[in-house]
């Protein structure tokens, strides 16, 4: 699913650098969000529905990260806009889909 997942510079850095805005933020490396969108578990909203550009979200686990990653994609090109530790409503939704596979 990943489908090419990849990061320029820029954006890499800002999800890097998410504690730097957010206090208590976890910091993001991009190969945590591959892993992710590679779950075979992940949950796809496309488009996201919050997303006004069409992009496209990915809930998934990365074991390197040790939690589940949200990741914005953009459809035209794979690259990454931006990624999150999951909580709320899309980590329930993760959660769900696992007791579902079990």
């Amino acid at each position: 699913m990943s489908g090419g997942l990849w990061w320029d510079e820029e954006d890499a850095d800002h999800i890097r650098g998410r504690s730097r805005r957010y206090p208590g933020a976890a910091d993001i490396e991009p190969e945590w969000t591959v892993q992710a969108a590679d779950d075979p578990a992940r949950v796809v909203r496309d488009p996201d529905p919050r997303s006004r550009a069409a992009y496209i979200r990915i809930v998934g686990y990365s074991s390197a990260a040790g939690f589940v990653l949200t990741v914005i994609v953009d459809p035209q090109d794979w690259s990454g806009v931006t990624a999150w530790k999951t909580r709320g409503a899309d980590l329930r939704a993760y959660l769900e889909g696992k007791e579902r596979e079990s």
